[in-house]
Order: C-alpha cells, then sequence, then structure tokens
C-alpha cells in the first residue's frame, strides 16, 4: 500500500499543476478588469494629468500587483517612438478616426507600459515637428510613466534600509511628477521641460539600454505568468486587491465559519441519510419505502436559496414568527457570554443554515446508501451469511452494508474541499462570513489573488479527498488491496 500511496501523491503533482494552469487562464482571461473602478479619468483628453488622484492610484495598483504586466511573454523593451506615438495620436484623435474604445484602449495601453514607453515619450517630446498637443500629452505620460515602482509601499514592518529606498523613490517620482507642461505653454517653457527630461534620459540611460540576459529576463518572467508561478512555488498567495491584507490571513479568519458549518451538516447528513439508505433498503417497495422516497425526491427538488429565503421569511422575521436569529454567525454581544452562552448563541444562529444545506444532500446521500445495498444484499456471501444462522441484524450491518458503501465512501473526496469551501448560496443568505461568501464577494470585486487561493487550496483538498476515499475501499472490502 505505501507504494501505492507514494505513485498517488506524486501523480498529484502534475495533476495541481495542471488544474493551476486551468485557474490561471481562466481568470486572465475572464472579462473585466480587477480595480477599474478605481479608474475615473476620461479617456481622449488632451490633459492626462486631469485624471487626478483615483487614475494614479490606478496606476499603482495595477503595478502593486502586476496586472500591467502581459500575460504570458513581454517584448515591451522593443518599444520605440512610432508605437508610442501612435498610441498618443489615438488617444487624441488626431485623423478623427480613433473610436471611444480605441481612445480608451490607448491610453490603457500607454500607462501598462509603464517605464518601457520612456524611450519612444522622450522621442515624441523631442522631435519638434510635431504638434504642440502631441508634445505636450507626451510630457504628461512622461510624468507617470517615468516613475519607479514602489512595491514595497504595503509591506509591514520594512527594516530601515527598505524605508530609505521606499522615501528615495517616492522623492525621485514627485521630481519627474513636476515636469510638464500644456498644449497652449509658451515656446520656452516647452524647450524648458524638454531639455530637463532630455537631461534626466541621459542621466538614466543605463535604464534603458537593456544586455540580451535582460531582454531574456523581461521576455519569460516580466509577466503575469512568471509572478503566479513565483508565488505558487513559495506558496505566497500575495496581497488581496480589495483590502491589501494578505490573502492567506483573510482566508484562515473565514475558516472557522464555513467549518463549524459544513462539518455539522456533513455529521447530520451522514447520521441520518445512512441508517436511513439502510432501512429504506430492507423494506424495499413496501409502502413506507415508497414514501419516504417520495418524500426525499421532494426535498432534493427543492432549490436550497429557495428554502432558505421562505424559512429566513416565516422563521426569522416575524411574518408569521420570529424563532430563530435573521443573520450572522453569532450575536453581538458574545465576549460577555461564558463559554456554554456562547455555543448555545452559535448554535441558535446555524440551525437554519445547517438544515438548508443539508436537506439536499441527505436526500441524495440516502439515495445512493439504499442502492449500493440493494446491490449486494442479495449476493451469494449474504444468503451464506443468513444459512449460518446469523442474526438480521448482523447480517446486514456486517456482511451488506460495509459493502454496499462504497459509492458512499467515492462522495468523500468532495467532503475535504466542501469543509473549507462552504457554501456560497447559504453564507450569502444567512450573511454568514464564511469562505463561500468571501469567494463570492471576491469573484464579484474581480480579486484575483483571493480568487485563486480559494480555488486552489479547494483543488489541493479535492485531491488529497480521492486519496483518501480510495484508501478507504480495502477498510470496507477486503476483497480489494493496492498492493
Amino acid at each position: 500500500m505505501l507504494n501505492y500511496v507514494i505513485k498517488r501523491i506524486l501523480l498529484m503533482v502534475p495533476t495541481f499543476a495542471a488544474i493551476s494552469l486551468v485557474i490561471f487562464v481562466v481568470l486572465n482571461f475572464a472579462p473585466g478588469t480587477p480595480g477599474a473602478q478605481m479608474s475615473t479619468g476620461e479617456a481622449g483628453g488632451q490633459d492626462a494629468s486631469s485624471a487626478g488622484e483615483q487614475r494614479e492610484s490606478y496606476r499603482i495598483f495595477k503595478e502593486q500587483f502586476n496586472l500591467d504586466k502581459p500575460v504570458l511573454v513581454n517584448t515591451r523593451y522593443d518599444l520605440g517612438q512610432p508605437e508610442i506615438q501612435a498610441e498618443l495620436e489615438a488617444i487624441l484623435n488626431v485623423n478623427g478616426e480613433s473610436s471611444p474604445a480605441r481612445r480608451i484602449q490607448a491610453q490603457e495601453d500607454i500607462e501598462n507600459w509603464g517605464r518601457y514607453a520612456v524611450v519612444g515619450l522622450v522621442g515624441v517630446l523631442s522631435d519638434t515637428s510635431n504638434s504642440p498637443e502631441l508634445r505636450a500629452l507626451a510630457s504628461q505620460r512622461l510624468t507617470f510613466n517615468a516613475q519607479k515602482q514602489n512595491k514595497l509601499v504595503y509591506k509591514k514592518n520594512l527594516s530601515d534600509e527598505e524605508r530609505a529606498q521606499v522615501k528615495a523613490i517616492a522623492k525621485a517620482n514627485a521630481k519627474v511628477r513636476a515636469w510638464s507642461f500644456k498644449a497652449d505653454a509658451t515656446p520656452q517653457d516647452m524647450s524648458a521641460t524638454t531639455t530637463t527630461w532630455n537631461r534626466w534620459f541621459e542621466a538614466t540611460a543605463a535604464d534603458w539600454d537593456y544586455t540580451r540576459r535582460e531582454r531574456f529576463e523581461i521576455f519569460f518572467f516580466d509577466t503575469r505568468f512568471a509572478k503566479y508561478w513565483g508565488n505558487l512555488a513559495r506558496l505566497n498567495f500575495g496581497v488581496s486587491h480589495v483590502d491589501k491584507r494578505p490573502v492567506l490571513q483573510k482566508v484562515l479568519s473565514k475558516l472557522k465559519y464555513s467549518i463549524t458549518l459544513s462539518f455539522s451538516s456533513v455529521l447530520l447528513i451522514y447520521a441520518i441519510s445512512l441508517p436511513l439508505g439502510i432501512w429504506s433498503s430492507i423494506r424495499q417497495n413496501t409502502l413506507a419505502d415508497r414514501v419516504v422516497t417520495t418524500i426525499l425526491f421532494m426535498m432534493y427538488s427543492l432549490p436550497s436559496f429557495f428554502v432558505a429565503v421562505f424559512l429566513l421569511n416565516l422563521l426569522t422575521r416575524g411574518t408569521p414568527l420570529q424563532v430563530f436569529p435573521t443573520s450572522g454567525f453569532e450575536s453581538l454581544d458574545t465576549s460577555q457570554m461564558t463559554l456554554l452562552e456562547y455555543l448555545k448563541d452559535v448554535g441558535w444562529h446555524i440551525i437554519l443554515p445547517i438544515f438548508c444545506g443539508s436537506y439536499a444532500a441527505l436526500a441524495a446521500l440516502s439515495r445512493y446508501a439504499r442502492s449500493g445495498l440493494l446491490d449486494v444484499i442479495r449476493s451469494d456471501y449474504v444468503r451464506t451469511a443468513r444459512a449460518k444462522g446469523l442474526p438480521e441484524a448482523v447480517v446486514i450491518l456486517k456482511h451488506a452494508a460495509r459493502n454496499g458503501m462504497i459509492p458512499i465512501l467515492t462522495l468523500l473526496a468532495s467532503l475535504l474541499p466542501t469543509l473549507i469551501g462552504g457554501s456560497v448560496v447559504i453564507e450569502v443568505v444567512f450573511g454568514i462570513p464564511g469562505m463561500g461568501s468571501f469567494l463570492f464577494e471576491s469573484i464579484n470585486l474581480r480579486d484575483y489573488n483571493a480568487v485563486m487561493a480559494v480555488l486552489l487550496i479547494s483543488s489541493a483538498l479535492t485531491l488529497v479527498g480521492m486519496l483518501i476515499s480510495d484508501l478507504s475501499y480495502a477498510l470496507v472490502d477486503p476483497r480489494i488491496t493496492f498492493e
């Protein structure tokens, strides 16, 4: 069995890698842009700096999370004046043919190119044959694109050296933000600003002279894909796009709610469904079996969101009863409660969520148990056990039920991710701040790091659950061996 376990664990590695790749592709190529609501700047305006602090905040946000980088490969080191000038002309709609979507995309491209666009922007600015509007826009874009990334901003407990680095970068960025002019500026102001930029560009020329090795590193590693796998290799899920808190810290803070809710639901499901399935198989085709089957199928067909909202209105809001709390996992004054009072309060809050999260799975699992037992209850070894004079309870529970539980054990593969992942519908309806509602909110807010963390953890737990499920077969059926 040890060899089998080792092989399965080794097989889990490429499987998990494939799942991780699918998650990355789906999230990065899905429509929508994370944090786009932070940007309120109008595309196509002459004055790029008029976008204000929110546009600048959005630019910094994208830099912090590599959202301004290409997905797979990066060839931006080859950007020159023609490419930059074409985008600037599209923003200004020089030829009158640029659609609003094209102008917005051009502005987004210039922002995302970051410091890679500096060479081209300086070229456009220095070319006196260009229109004042184009040169003005180039100067304004340089005040953004020439800034260095300051990725230590969200890091806590900075060392003295890191603090000095943050201050130096902030000081340098503040200096370049002042070097711009508008289209109606005097020729002297344009010339003075252009000279300032040219001097700065000459002083920092080494930053734009990429060696072959640097081009190779940029091409493969300055991308979202490389960042994703680098973080994954270190088990670092990054920082949430929403509140800048570490994703793992946020996930751990949600676990107690989902585990409590899901573990209680799983216990209830198995405690009721297995005995009910065995009882129903013994009384196959009797009136009682048909009544129970009909009721269970009706329970299975009811959507959980409908039942949850119905019970919420019926039993919590005084129409007609107000028996249970309306929402939440616990009361607001739990700090004043004893342990027994706290457990009672939590239990009272989660009775309805547990019921709504359990009844459909209970109905399905009991039918699985019934059909699994019916497959073996007429087997030769069961008849032999009866012929030996063994009590019917021993025949059913010891001989038939063990082998009939294999379909049930197969469902264990989904048990671990269910415990951790929680239920999106139940947690959202009942206002429980668990993993399900956290995932739902993260998807709505396009919080890539949070969504990837939850999906990757759930995928890993599914693989572990499948291994445990396979190994448990040998415990209930001695005919199964992994040697």
